[in-house]
């Protein structure tokens, strides 16, 4: 497991600089990414528009003549760079991610408890080496897939019974306020018992299915977002309700992605530090389209793991 410098092709583990066995095997059957490769795309990201109302969303069908979300969306035309052309690698603590070299040995990730036995472990030996923690607890995942319509992207919640879908709305995991909660949450009874100094969320990322060539997830340079710009919206779920941060646009953001991301790879980026400055605390984030993308280019399939790491 190696951090990456975003600017060299991926590298396997024996250190070998090559392109993965996937990739190669992807332009074989004739897939290739939809446009040339260069240091940047512009691509539709949706910000959420000023309203009076708090806004929210439904992660399950919401009751009779209640809409799934109540807000309203400015989709822009977003200048995307691509981070492999980086000079310098990211850092989850100041630009608030980084994309690591870090090969998982589960095949089947349709498995949830194989995921939980297996993959948790794999996601908290790389949360402690990408932020420094000494402590790490990975809490839940979750599965997405590319809709194979391609319809417009939306927060990723068809309630129609099948996998998650790519989450168009620019968004922040945690608030200031559920990120606090999210420790006693994790931790139950030894919170309290022995109180923790510092402590981060981290979103750990990855495709499974081979690399992505139609819907790669944009990240936001944390540096780059002012608290004004966050809004505080309710997700419910069946049983609870959740707080998250959705954004308001702002010309300063400096957007990033990972072009064709692979298995073997990984993005790294901060949710939450209890650490109020000097650090990242937040990095929104949505699914864009690629412009032009053919017909039958595979649909990402990917695996988000959210995991609270503490600094001892």
């Amino acid at each position: 497991m190696t951090n990456e410098s975003q600017h060299q092709p991926p590298r396997h583990r024996d250190g070998i600089s090559e392109v993965s066995d996937v990739f190669l095997a992807s332009f074989d059957r004739g897939y290739a990414p939809a446009a040339p490769i260069a240091p940047f795309v512009t691509a539709n990201l949706g910000y959420l528009l000023p309203m009076d109302e708090r806004p929210y969303q439904y992660a399950y069908p919401p009751p009779a003549g209640t809409p799934w979300e109540n807000g309203a969306y400015d989709v822009r035309d977003i200048r995307i760079a691509d981070a492999r052309y980086r000079s310098e690698r990211s850092s989850v603590h100041h630009e608030g991610f980084e994309l690591w070299d870090a090969p998982s040995a589960l095949r089947d990730f349709s498995d949830k408890e194989a995921i939980i036995g297996l993959y948790y472990p794999e996601v908290a030996e790389l949360a402690c080496a990408a932020t420094g923690a000494t402590r790490a607890y990975v809490f839940d995942h979750l599965v997405r897939k590319r809709e194979a319509d391609r319809g417009a992207l939306t927060f990723g919640r068809s309630g129609k019974g099948s996998p998650a879908a790519a989450n168009g709305r620019i968004h922040n995991d945690y608030t200031e306020e559920s990120g606090r909660r999210r420790l006693g949450l994790v931790l139950g009874e030894c919170a309290a018992q022995t109180p923790v100094e510092r402590y981060s969320i981290v979103n750990v990322w990855r495709s499974i299915k081979g690399p992505v060539l139609d819907t790669p997830l944009a990240v936001c340079d944390a540096r780059t977002i002012a608290a004004t710009e966050l809004v505080h919206a309710d997700v419910h779920y069946p049983k609870r309700k959740g707080e998250i941060y959705l954004a308001l646009h702002a010309s300063r953001h400096r957007w990033s992605y990972y072009s064709a991301m692979d298995r073997h790879e990984a993005l790294v980026f901060k949710q939450y530090d209890s650490q109020i400055s000097g650090v990242a605390r937040y990095t929104p984030h949505a699914a864009f389209d690629l412009p032009d993308v053919p017909a039958d280019t595979p649909l990402r399939e990917s695996i988000e793991a959210r995991c609270l790491v503490i600094y001892d």
